[in-house]
């Protein structure tokens, strides 16, 4: 299982020391969360603060946009160095376009779906993006309880991948611990992404581990 530790649960006072110890562990990515206070009832940080992480990190950035207009920053997520743009369905009018325009920006085109929004709306674009995120507790704040319906939405997803031909990874944020993990790597998930399970645990490291070998 890959995993991608959430920068969101990071303590920001020590930031370097953090990206730092995740830099050491198996962690695949490092999950960014972009939060504008719109699309999502928080604010996070923004380019400034990736950058710096950019810096720092040996491990490829995941930049997950919980933004209106996600379109409009494709070169500035670009410059930040991220490896993955993510983005949401429910933010993009023109989906197909902006994903095309990720990819030829020279970065990974990842399609964000939340809770309330089904697996079916992903049909037309499946075949096109390199990542698909399911949130498994409704975006904007961190610690938040697993939704159990999502493992339902992982496996119709990895159906959906398989028939169409795909090659789309699943990654799942929200709620990941050792036991939802545990759940979500058996019904098909490739990524986690954990940032409370990780940045509250006695040994990141070692969580992170637990996560990986799932």
């Amino acid at each position: 299982m890959k995993i991608s530790p959430s920068l969101l649960s990071a303590d920001f006072g020590n930031l370097e020391r953090d990206v730092i110890m995740l830099n050491e562990s198996v962690a695949d990515y490092l999950h960014l969360d972009v939060m504008d206070g719109v699309f999502v009832p928080n604010i996070s940080f923004g380019f400034p603060i990736i950058k710096s992480i950019q810096k720092v990190a040996t491990k490829p950035l995941d930049v997950h946009l919980m933004i209106v207009n996600p379109q409009n920053y494709i070169s500035q997520v670009r410059d930040c160095g991220a490896e993955i743009m993510n983005i949401h369905q429910e933010a993009c009018v023109h989906l197909h376009r902006t994903i095309q325009a990720i990819k030829n920006a020279g970065m990974k085109a990842a399609v964000t779906i939340n809770p309330s929004t089904p697996v079916s709306s992903l049909e037309d674009i499946i075949t096109d993006v390199d990542m698909v995120l399911i949130m498994s507790v409704n975006p904007g704040f961190g610690g938040q309880s697993f939704i159990p319906n999502s493992l339902k939405k992982v496996k119709q997803l990895k159906e959906l991948i398989q028939q169409s031909g795909s090659n789309a990874l699943i990654e799942v944020d929200g709620g990941v611990n050792l036991d939802s993990g545990k759940l979500l790597a058996n019904a098909g998930a490739d990524i986690l992404v954990a940032g409370n399970a990780v940045f509250s645990a006695n040994n990141p490291k070692d969580m992170i581990l637990k996560l990986h070998n799932l």
